[in-house]
Order: C-alpha cells, then structure tokens, then sequence
C-alpha cells in the first residue's frame, strides 16, 4: 500500500485530532504530533488554522465518497433491496470503525456555522456525498432524484448523529446490519415515493 501524500497525512491527523480532542485541541503542533511529523509540518502545508480546517472537510468528503463508492460496487446493486442492504453495511461502517471520521465531521460542520469564511468549502464537501446518492436514487427510479437525496443525506446524517452523539449514545451499542437493513429499506421506498 503506497504511503498517504503529506497532506493527506496531515489532514488524517487532523481529523483524528477533532475526533478525539474537539476543535479546542486542533493546533497545529497537536497534529504535527498525531501525524509523527517534524514540528511545523503541519504549519507549512496549512498556515492558519482555517486552512487547517478546510482541509479537513475536503479530506472527509474524498474520504466519504471512497467509501460510498466502494461499499456500492462491493455490495450494491440495481435494485432498492441490494442499495438498502449496501447502504446499512455503510452505516454500520461509519457507527463502527468511521465512528472517529463521522464524530469529526459533525464537530467541524458546526464550527461552519460559526465561521462563515469556512462555508463554502463545507458546501463544496457535502455536494460530493450529495451527486452520489442523487445518482444512486436516479439509477433506482427516483422520479425527482436530487430532492431524494436531500431526504435520504438528512435521514442518513441523523441516524448518525443519533447513534453516536445524541442523549443516549453512549448507553446504546451501534445497531448492526440486521437491525440497520429494514429501517433503511423503509426510508429507501420514501424517498423513491416521493
């Protein structure tokens, strides 16, 4: 397996530093470290701590889009059924072992709300997720597929944030593919419905 690019690396790290340490712990020295780099690495790829960010999010969005891609041609197929099924081992992936990367994406969407000048690159992330599922419901036979999207990217970001930082999170355990599947076959005929 080639080794990340640096800036990969870095905003890896930097996610991963999110995750675990919230946007108070994102420095760049804090990163330099998780990434096992030279001190002012991090600093030299992205000079201010909004560069930093947005790199964050144009991470997690290429990062994201790998998995919707990979997840569809591993277990997708040209039917509701097979894309509900794919799309619970999705889900179930980001409850599991994306936990960190999905945590970190919440946290950072939120300071986005707080800093307009990070907007545009939040948007420009999410537009990614949005063009493969509204090419998913297309494929499906969803007779307005882009606003099918936007259902099925909020029930999807919901479902996440529930499970992983609502009330009781913490004292659930992820609901695994079996449990996951016919709730998303559910929201899946919605939105196809709709």
């Amino acid at each position: 397996m080639p080794l990340p690019d640096r800036r990969d690396l870095i905003a890896d790290a930097a996610i991963s530093t999110v995750a675990s340490a919230g946007l108070r712990g994102l420095t760049h020295r804090a990163v330099d470290t998780a990434a096992g780099l030279p001190a002012g690495s991090t600093s030299y790829y992205f000079r201010t701590r909004s560069a930093l960010i947005s790199a964050c999010y144009l991470r997690l969005a290429e990062l994201t889009v790998a998995d919707v891609d990979r997840w569809q041609a591993e277990h997708g197929g040209p039917d509701p059924d097979s894309a509900a099924e794919a799309l619970a081992v999705l889900l179930h992936h980001w409850l599991t072992v994306g936990r960190d990367r999905q945590l970190a994406r919440f946290e950072l969407s939120l300071e986005a709300t707080r800093r307009p000048e990070l907007r545009a690159d939040l948007e420009t992330a999410g537009l990614a997720a949005r063009s493969r599922a509204t090419a998913l419901l297309a494929a499906l036979g969803a007779p307005r597929p882009a606003q099918a999207a936007d259902l099925l990217v909020a029930w999807t970001d919901g479902l996440l944030y529930d499970r992983l930082a609502g009330a009781p999170a913490a004292s659930r355990p992820a609901p695994d593919v079996t449990e996951l599947t016919p709730v998303v076959r559910r929201m899946l005929a919605a939105v196809l419905a709709a």
